[in-house]
């Protein structure tokens, strides 16, 4: 069985209970996530043999947060255990017309210090065919960034298809390079491309008038976003696009498109209503963008199966996809009546 390889923070999430704000009781659930992790669980809950790379300090949070993913049935041995700090982010969950708000604090992590000899990336892509990161990573700090160029730049020498979500996070490009500076070079590295309209403006610089809170989207729209990043990133083989009605918090219209060049193709809209909780919902979609890549018929089965696999994360508490193939499916030829399965 190929390996699909991920790399990327993990990190500490400490949530307020509820819809509670930050220490209105004297609480906060710990847990861990991370954008490439979420994405490593959401494929090894599929069945693919996944591995997460990252740097993560050798103390006892190390120590649980490594556990944490080894139950998931993710391979860490490539985990380099070095460093001082774990990553933390504080998550406060909104409600109705309260937005959810996060904090960082991941300043001088373990991977954000990390430099390309620390990691045996000759050994993490031996055997592996496919390779996921995030725009999280380069936005970390330089060292990060240089990582990821390196690692992308190995993984293409080396023959495994490599996949970018985006993920446009403007509290994070803080050491002097902003995302335009960087995200388009590291694209030109990449096969399989992933974001939302923001991601695409904001790193890529490439971007088209959308309201994503007047409750309908114009599909039309992503159809030309999506050729004008094609026709920029030639070497890129396909670019799949979100796309969130955002009512409230609570309440978000959900689909999304994919253009190969010589298909476009629109998943179905799912109307998710009392979200549990939206983080990791667009890692969910990533990790089954590559399941269905690697593993179901179509580009359009490929989409329906991501859309369908990101919607039902948002029932899910945590960071992480917690979903089998059988229930994505389930979803995509139409059983989401939540009726309880005897």
């Amino acid at each position: 069985m190929k390996r699909y390889v991920t790399f990327g923070e993990i990190m500490l999430r400490l949530k307020a209970p509820g819809h509670e704000r930050f220490f209105q009781s004297p609480y906060l659930e710990a847990t861990f996530g991370g954008g490439e992790a979420n994405v490593a669980a959401g494929l090894a809950h599929f069945g693919m043999d996944t591995a997460y790379v990252s740097v993560i300090p050798g103390n006892s949070v190390g120590d649980a947060c490594v556990a944490e993913l080894k139950k998931h049935g993710i391979d860490t041995s490539f985990v380099v255990r070095k460093g001082n700090r774990l990553g933390i982010y504080f998550l406060e969950s909104g409600a109705n017309q309260r937005p959810s708000k996060v904090i960082y604090d991941r300043v001088h992590s373990a991977v954000s210090e990390a430099m390309p000899s620390d990691i045996d990336w000759e050994g993490v892509f031996k055997g592996a065919c496919w390779f996921h990161i995030t725009g999280i990573t380069p936005a970390l700090s330089e060292k990060a960034a240089e990582n990821s160029f390196f690692a992308v730049k190995k993984a293409k020498e080396m023959g495994l298809t490599v996949s970018c979500d985006l993920n446009y996070r403007k509290k994070l490009w803080k050491y002097g390079k902003s995302a335009p500076e960087i995200m388009p070079e590291l694209i030109r590295y990449v096969d399989v491309a992933v974001g939302n309209e923001e991601d695409c403006q904001k790193s890529l610089g490439i971007g088209i008038d959308v309201d994503v809170e007047s409750g309908r989207l114009d599909v039309s729209k992503y159809r030309t976003l999506t050729d004008m990043v094609l026709k920029q990133f030639p070497n890129l083989n396909m670019i799949a696009v979100t796309m969130r009605e955002s009512h409230s918090a609570d309440y978000n219209g959900w689909s999304a498109v994919l253009n190969t060049g010589d298909d476009f193709f629109v998943s179905a809209k799912y109307e998710i209503h009392d979200i549990v909780d939206r983080v990791g919902g667009g890692d969910a979609f990533s990790a089954g963008l590559i399941y269905g890549l690697n593993n179901l018929k179509t580009g359009r089965d490929a989409l329906e199966f991501a859309a369908a696999a990101s919607c039902l994360k948002h029932s899910i508490p945590g960071d992480l996809p917690l979903l089998s193939v059988d229930e994505v499916l389930s979803l995509v030829k139409g059983g989401g009546s939540g009726r309880v399965q005897r």
